[in-house]
């Protein structure tokens, strides 16, 4: 099972809400897994399909708690590889519907309205279940363990720019985006994702996203912390071998000997730990000079390997490489 179906599931268990936040939840179900349907006399109907059987039965019950209307489900099977169950509730067309419709704010007195619902959306609680609504009949959202990503889906432009609206208004930071004939509203940050969740009532799928985003960063910064002593050993390696290279040009075409005391000591302490870190360095000199002044001086000895590099002939250069 996904996680989106996961999240659904537990979703549509939540009942027993305020009659008000019931209908923004049919309502946003409606709109975006739904169509209309016209009958005899211009009476409405509706049509609801969902691979979801738990969304379904929601879909029903919320049908049946507003208006005694006759319905019908029908299944039907995918032919394609995952060969999945889509449900289909049809709500058949008469007078019933309409005053559905209209309860649900989708039929104003001039018609339908397909623009805006926000005369049933004053209400914060009202915006949440409209939100998990909206999520039911068309969202879905990736594991945590891969990229974070949650997102609405409607063929209805206007929709989508009022659940934008919506989610703005409960400081979710929601973007819309157009895919082919669809129009996505997405969430791809993390905390917005855990407070989507938690605005909808999906506390069971919060809980685990939150788990196993904690161990995702975890994981994560331990990988940057490696690599990035990874890399700091590779520098540390690196500018030992050019350091011990310098030295050796310096012993064999000057000698260590001709070398100021300060500077040989350093060298010679180079060439015997030819792998240490600064750090060890300064233990072999027994704390007589510290790492910046180890530093210094192995700078100094490049710059007299330089300056010999330069004077040596081409012929001898390529024997000391």
């Amino acid at each position: 099972m996904s996680f989106s179906a996961e999240v659904k599931n537990e979703l549509a268990r939540i009942i027993g809400e305020q009659s008000c936040c019931l209908a923004a939840e049919l309502a946003a179900l409606i709109r975006m897994g739904g169509s209309m349907a016209i009958g005899g006399n211009n009476n409405l109907g509706i049509n609801f399909s969902s691979e979801n059987a738990a969304v379904t039965r929601k879909v029903l019950s919320l049908i049946k708690r507003y208006s005694d209307v006759k319905t019908e489900v029908v299944v039907t099977r995918g032919r394609r590889l995952k060969k999945s169950n889509t449900y289909h509730v049809r709500v058949i067309p008469s007078p019933g519907v309409n005053d559905l419709l209209a309860a649900l704010g989708i039929m104003g007195a001039d018609g339908l309205n397909v623009q805006s619902d926000s005369s049933i959306l004053r209400k914060v609680c009202c915006r949440r279940s409209y939100l998990r609504g909206a999520f039911l009949g068309g969202g879905s959202v990736n594991r945590p363990e891969g990229s974070y990503h949650l997102e609405l889906v409607t063929g209805n432009a206007e929709l989508a720019k009022s659940l934008v609206r919506i989610m703005k208004s409960l400081s979710l930071p929601g973007r819309m985006t157009d895919r082919k004939d669809d129009y996505i509203v997405y969430l791809k940050d993390g905390n917005a994702i855990t407070a989507f969740l938690q605005i909808i009532g999906a506390h069971n799928a919060l809980l685990l996203f939150e788990n196993v985003r904690v161990v995702k960063d975890m994981r994560n910064q331990v990988n940057r912390l490696v690599n990035c002593e990874t890399a700091n050993l590779q520098k540390t390696v690196n500018a030992a071998v050019r350091q011990v290279d310098s030295i050796s040009l310096i012993a064999r075409h000057l000698g260590l000997d001709k070398l100021p005391p300060a500077l040989r000591e350093v060298a010679e302490a180079r060439l015997a730990h030819r792998e240490a870190t600064l750090a060890e360095l300064v233990e072999a000199l027994e704390g007589r000079v510290g790492k910046s002044g180890i530093n210094h001086r192995l700078r100094k000895l490049g710059e007299i390997a330089e300056s010999l590099r330069s004077r040596l002939p081409a012929e001898a250069q390529e024997q000391n490489e």
